[in-house]
């Protein structure tokens, strides 16, 4: 009975809630709604996806295939695989994942049809439907192919489309467990053909007369790098597959998951560069930096060609983290770095004289990785700041030479639409979802948001789910179905509709935990310790130019608590421009007048949400964290709307591993030794300075409740 009222009384404060005339609705709702979905779609959506639909097995130009004189390898047997070691975990979370998807959309259909059902991205886009009519089609071929000669074949080239797809689309890992299946089906079938070749006295993999025209002079199953599947040897489709398999699980945040399979592929060859490289990749992000050390230094004098060029900004990375962790620490890296650098320009200019734009774009991202691990030696090591300013000025010429000028009207116009759209009588009462499961983190980038993070997912019920934001790649479809709802003219069924789009978001979020903390655990792991961990109630969600959604972020969860991490101005400005970025939109922090632009965005819309909805977002200052944690932790964990736990005070020495540019500084804890470190440069950052202008000061306060910052 009880609830029957409840029930009414919130249908009637609807109806209360609902526009006096269509009109009103169509003109504060709808269209605002309707001009921002063209905007967004025109602007950001179509350019991000580019050249997607005709590479599943995507190799280098011809022009980056320089020599290397590679020794050949012995040949260790495999003992056990990634794929059959975590075989039941993998399972578990593909069922799991699987019954989820059943019960949303009672559909007893597989998981690839459910996921294609439900959108997940930017749909109106041509080339994501596209990216889905393909997926659609290879898991067509894949099921057509069982139990024939090219199962495996069909099968490896499903799973690289749909590993290519997630690493193009980020939306929580839509295809992550599916990829994960579909390659562990595949190394499975692979190491039976093994087995029955080794039996027979048969050749398992290619003999360097054989390859030397597409090895490119590499040896061992190095050869093998740059040949399609279909030319590969037994072993090298095998290691392919298992290094394919290791950036799935390391995109899903399963380090070491992928360090197994990474590892597994060094067991038939291990100088295999591209699963070397990755393994150390991963390491870093695990803390074992000697290991991760020994491996980059392993692929730096093996690949001369520099096709595993991340070995070298890596290697400068772990040596900033633990001079030692390789012999003879930065002196090595010096010495490497006064070799390689004039050989890779003089190779560099040749190919700008053929226009080969591959070759360019290649040995371009090169030089740019050799001059910011020049920046880092000089930065860290040598302290000679101006020598540091020129290598790191050099690399970001070498990183912008190859994308397209920045567009200021183009940023002006997004950020004036935002403001347009959203202003105070856009938002109805009482519409979303009341749950408070979710937390966003948002702010400029390099503002302390993974301190932020690790410190909320060192509580026991609080999660966090890295830099793929679930409601970030949801919100195309997001906006795209408000609309459609809203166009009805019945506000019962906006209502309805709003509160479903931001269910399926937590849902989700919880879907990818359980995958992920399924295959977090180990085999000897005690099954009943596991079982008496409890159920996280929050989910952290960090995606920062999510600054610029806080109105749907309102508009779906109008009761989910938003975090706001800011950082002195000059200092974030500065570490964004000294950051290498993967390639997007961050690409113009690499440049003054893109970085002043951007930031100078970030504040206008911050000042536009305080304006249109006060007190919504909470603001901390991330110098308050580093410098009175014991004090502001405890009322960040309030906020969030837990219980105090002590250990959230020493979140560095969680295991929980994150995959972010700050990795290796929040390993360290807390410091302020950087604060203000944008001054050493100060001579050659005054033309940023002076573009900056007002922006240069933000007179923010920390507004978390109760919070009073302790005098020191």
């Amino acid at each position: 009975m009880t609830g029957s009222v409840a029930s009414s009384s919130s249908r009637q404060q609807i109806m209360m809630n609902r526009p006096s005339t269509w009109s009103v609705f169509l003109m504060h709702f709808v269209l605002p709604m309707t001009i921002l979905i063209f905007m967004s779609n025109g602007n950001d959506m179509y350019k991000y996806f580019t050249s997607i639909l005709d590479n599943n097995n995507p190799t280098l130009d011809e022009s980056t295939k320089q020599q290397a004189n590679l020794q050949p390898t012995s040949l260790p047997t495999p003992s056990t695989t990634a794929a059959s070691k975590y075989k039941h975990e993998v399972d578990a979370a593909i069922e799991r994942k699987q019954r989820s998807s059943q019960k949303k959309h009672q559909s007893s259909s597989k998981t690839i049809e459910n996921s294609s059902k439900r959108p997940t991205g930017p749909q109106s886009t041509p080339l994501y439907q596209q990216m889905e009519a393909k997926i659609k089609k290879l898991h067509a071929l894949y099921e057509e192919s069982r139990g024939t000669p090219t199962e495996y074949l069909t099968a490896i080239q499903y799973a690289d489309f749909l590993k290519y797809r997630d690493a193009t689309i980020h939306d929580g890992g839509t295809h992550q467990i599916e990829a994960i299946e579909v390659y562990t089906h595949a190394v499975n079938l692979l190491e039976d053909i093994w087995r029955d070749k080794l039996a027979k006295g048969e050749d398992v993999r290619l003999s360097t007369a054989s390859s030397n025209d597409e090895g490119g002079g590499y040896q061992g199953l190095n050869q093998e790098l740059f040949l399609d599947y279909a030319d590969k040897s037994i072993e090298g489709i095998i290691c392919a597959a298992l290094s394919s398999l290791g950036k799935v699980y390391f995109m899903a945040n399963m380090f070491d998951r992928a360090v197994d399979a990474y590892e597994q592929c060094l067991s038939y060859d291990h100088e295999y560069l591209d699963s070397l490289a990755y393994r150390a990749q991963s390491n870093v992000i695990l803390g074992k930096y000697d290991e991760a050390g020994r491996d980059y230094k392993r692929v730096i004098e093996k690949d001369n060609d520099r096709v595993f060029v991340d070995a070298v900004t890596g290697l400068a990375k772990v040596l900033t983290a633990k001079e030692d962790a390789i012999s003879e620490g930065w002196d090595y890296m010096l010495r490497f770095l006064e070799v390689e650098l004039p050989r890779l320009e003089e190779i560099h200019e040749r190919i700008q004289q053929s226009n080969s734009q591959a070759g360019i774009k290649h040995y371009s991202d090169g030089l740019k990785r050799l001059h910011h691990a020049f920046f880092a030696y000089h930065d860290i090591k040598s302290k000679n700041t101006s020598e540091a300013w020129k290598h790191l000025s050099k690399g970001n010429e070498y990183k912008l030479a190859t994308v397209e000028p920045f567009n200021a009207a183009q940023e002006k116009q997004r950020v004036q639409m935002v403001k347009q759209v959203f202003v105070p009588n856009f938002f109805m009462q009482g519409i979303g979802s009341q749950t408070r499961t979710p937390i966003f983190i948002i702010g400029f980038v390099r503002s302390g948001s993974t301190l932020l993070e690790r410190i909320l997912d060192a509580h026991p019920l609080i999660v966090g789910t890295g830099e793929d934001s679930v409601f970030n790649g949801r919100l195309d479809t997001i906006r795209n179905e408000i609309v459609k709802a809203s166009m009805s003219g019945d506000t019962a069924a906006l209502y309805k509709k709003v509160k479903e789009l931001a269910d399926d978001v937590v849902s989700d979020m919880k879907s990818r935990w359980e995958v992920i903390n399924a295959n977090m655990h180990d085999d000897e792991d005690d099954d009943e310790e596991v079982s008496k961990k409890k159920y996280p109630t929050r989910f952290a969600d960090k995606m920062l130019t999510n600054y610029m959604n806080v109105g749907f972020i309102h508009l779906l969860f109008p009761n989910a608590l938003i975090l706001h991490v800011a950082r002195e101005p000059m200092d974030t400005i500065f570490s964004a421009f000294k950051h290498d970025f993967p390639p997007g939109g961050l690409d113009y922090t690499s440049e003054f007048a893109g970085l002043a632009q951007l930031y100078d965005s970030y504040r206008d819309v911050m000042e536009h949400w305080d304006a249109v909805l006060p007190g919504r977002v909470t603001h901390i200052r991330y110098e308050d964290m580093v410098t009175d944690l014991p004090n502001i932790a405890p009322k960040i964990i309030d906020a969030a709307g837990v219980p105090w736990d002590p250990t959230v005070l020493d979140f560095h020495k969680k295991k929980h591993a994150v995959n972010t540019l700050s990795t290796t500084q929040v390993r360290k804890g807390v410091y302020s030794h950087h604060f203000k470190g944008w001054k050493r440069y100060e001579e050659f950052l005054q033309p940023l300075h002076d573009r900056v202008g007002k922006r240069v000061e933000y007179d923010l306060k920390t507004t978390l409740s109760g919070y009073t910052p302790s005098s020191s």
